[in-house]
Order: C-alpha cells, then structure tokens, then sequence
C-alpha cells in the first residue's frame, strides 16, 4: 500500500507526518531544529528520500539542510569548515549573494531601497534531477542549485523585470511561489508579495510580468499595472499547465492563458480575501481555498474554519466543514500550508497558526486533525510513496 510523509515547517523546528495510504493512523517525528523557523521543506519527485528545508532564525541567519534518507538524518551541504566559531553551521549552501550590482527597489514610505537577503520562503526542487532546485528568497529573488544545495547562483533577470518599481507587502518582499511546468522544462512561473506574477519561457533567461486582468484597491507604483499586485499564492495542475489559479490580497483569480490574462472567479465566497489555494490531484478543474476575514483580522469569517471547494474551476465555491471547527475558531492558514496528495481518493492537508494539522482523505468531505499543539504552522507539503 502507498503511503504518505507530510512535511510540516513551524516557529519552532520541522516535524514530518506519516502514515498508509488509509490515512488514519499517523506517526509524528520532531521537532527537527527544535526552535528554529522552518518556512519550508519539500521532497524531490525524482528521489522522494531527497528533501531541502529552509531553516532560519532572526539571530543567527539562514541555513539550507537536506536529507538524504526521507528525513531521518539531516546534513548542512556546502563543504568547507562546518562551524563558526559559535556553533552555527557554515559552508557555501548557506551563501546567497545577489549577482552584480545589487540595486535598489521601493520601500513602504515610496523611497528607494538597496535590496538585502533576508531567507528564504520556498524551495522548489526539480521535477527530473534531485541535485537541482530552486529557492525563493526575501528580498525577492531567484536562487538555483545544480549540485544538491551546495552552492547556489541567483537568476538575475527576474530582478531586473521592472525590480525597481518592486515593493514589500506587510509580510516582507518574498518570493513565494515557484510552479515548475512539467510539459516544458524552460517554463517557470514565479509569484512575489508584493509584486506580482512573472514568467520565463526560457529556463529563467528572460522573464514578463504576467498580471494582466489584476484589479488592486490601492494605488500601483507603476502606472501600467503589470508590477505591484499583492499576489498571496497561485497553483495549477501538472495537466493543464496553461491554467493558473491565484488567491490575491483580494479576490480569486483564473487563467486560461499561462498567465496573459486573469479574471476574478471569486463567486459566492464569504470573504475573497486568503492565503493558500490548491488543486485537486485528479480534478483540474477542482480548487481549494481558504477564506479569512480581511487583511487586518486573520481569522475566518464567522469564526467557521471553512474550506471552500469549486467543482467548476471557480465563481461556484462549497463550504467543507465536516470534522473542522465551526465556533469560536480564530486560527490562519499561511500561503504556504495547504498540499494535495495524489493518492485515490486524493487527501488535502492544511496546516494553521495555532498548531492544529487538518487531513481530508476523502478530497475534502470530512476532515480530522493530524496534530492539534505543533508551533504555529508556516508550511505544508506532501509526499506521495510508493
């Protein structure tokens, strides 16, 4: 029987999650890096005992582990000495340096600003070599390794695709969300709070916004409006690559056309405002948010944690409600903690800031919590094995 590993990054270490296909029975090992921040671990398609986590802290910086043997043991890659004088691991993974001159992008009082490393926010590896991956990083950019996490090189032309007009939403100027296209290897798309949609058609050469069709409340720095939208989080299925969907600042958003132009499919959501959205494994056209009260109050309307799920691609959304809690709920779910698992019938997997990890076995019809006391939730993903 198949089985699932759910990698669930939290404020206070990485925990991984564990069970048979049934779904029902877990094992729950960590915390790994017990205190530390974890935005993100993912696992390799091409080698599932391949995962890259990103781990750091405000104190001592950013730290990029990997695990060679589906999280068992971990190992700091770069080479090198492997300590500073303070313990704190060292080695090239964990250099990240914007290539040629840094430049300046916008601040929150409009003026220009140098851009700094900070993390980074997500880690995408390679759908067909586990030694490569992609990082996203605050300030935004793009990192790629080609040598298992041991050295990283920024793909500066995303940067300069209008970087200057670029500015921070209230979480930071991250990039967020990387989707790699399965039927073309040089396609890549990219989404950055708060600027935008990008996409390179050439492994990362050259890149264009891809915003058109985005409305914002709030007045753009660039006038033509193809750089500054808040966009929170977009996903697509491997089948239909040309199909994206995107929960923004506000509204849910579609694309039929890799992302030239977008149209609002909210519908009869109870708040367009969220963080995560998803896809369902076997149904292209099934699509999973979570709806939140607004940009100042981070909890779910009513206090109802709800799932929403549109059978049709958007504009008509269902409540999921069966196993969640419908009273006094004020818990978030981040951009980054929700992840589909490809079993039949496909699971659906959300994590939130008060600790709690949520399964749906059943595509979202009933849902169980994993966990319940876990650190606030950042992240969760999903492995599917064999």
């Amino acid at each position: 029987m198949s089985k699932v590993r759910v990698l669930v990054g939290t404020r206070k270490g990485a925990f991984l999650l564990t069970a048979d296909g049934a779904r029902k029975n877990w094992e729950v090992s960590g915390p790994h890096f017990g205190g530390w921040e974890i935005y993100h671990m993912k696992g390799s398609t091409a080698d599932p005992n391949r995962i890259y986590a990103s781990q750091t802290s405000g104190w001592f910086g950013q730290i990029i582990q990997r695990s060679d043997d589906g999280g068992k043991t971990w190992n700091t890659p770069g080479g090198g000495p492997t300590t500073t004088p303070d313990g704190m691991p060292k080695g090239e993974s964990n250099k990240f340096v914007y290539e040629g001159e840094v430049g300046r992008h916008l601040w929150y009082d409009g003026t220009q600003h140098p851009w700094e490393f900070k993390r980074v926010w997500h880690l995408e590896p390679s759908l067909t070599d586990p030694d490569t991956a992609y990082a996203g990083v605050e300030d935004a950019a793009l990192f790629r390794t080609t040598n298992g996490g041991k050295t990283w090189q920024e793909l500066p032309a995303l940067r300069h695709t209008k970087g200057h007009l670029w500015q921070p939403g209230a979480g930071g100027m991250g990039l967020h969300t990387i989707l790699l296209d399965k039927s073309n290897p040089n396609r890549i798309y990219v989404a950055i709070s708060a600027a935008g949609v990008f996409r390179t058609d050439d492994a990362g050469k050259t890149w264009k916004p891809a915003t058109r069709g985005l409305k914002s409340a709030y007045e753009l720095p660039d006038k033509s409006f193809e750089v500054g939208h808040c966009v929170h989080r977009i996903a697509m299925h491997p089948s239909r690559p040309n199909v994206l969907f995107m929960q923004k600042h506000w509204d849910v958003n579609r694309s039929d056309d890799a992302g030239d132009n977008w149209h609002e499919v909210s519908g009869n959501l109870p708040s367009d405002f969220g963080f995560p959205i998803d896809v369902h494994a076997h149904e292209p056209n099934t699509v999973y948010v979570v709806p939140i009260k607004s940009d100042s109050e981070h909890y779910p309307p009513d206090a109802k944690l709800r799932v929403y799920r549109s059978r049709s691609g958007g504009d008509e959304w269902e409540p999921l409600t069966n196993g969640l809690p419908q009273k006094d709920c004020y818990v978030n779910i981040l951009r980054d903690a929700m992840a589909v698992d490809s079993l039949d019938k496909c699971g659906i997997y959300f994590g939130t800031t008060g600790g709690q990890v949520y399964c749906s076995a059943d595509a979202g019809d009933s849902w169980s919590a994993i966990v319940r006391d876990l650190p606030p939730v950042l992240s969760v993903e999903v492995q599917t094995l064999k």
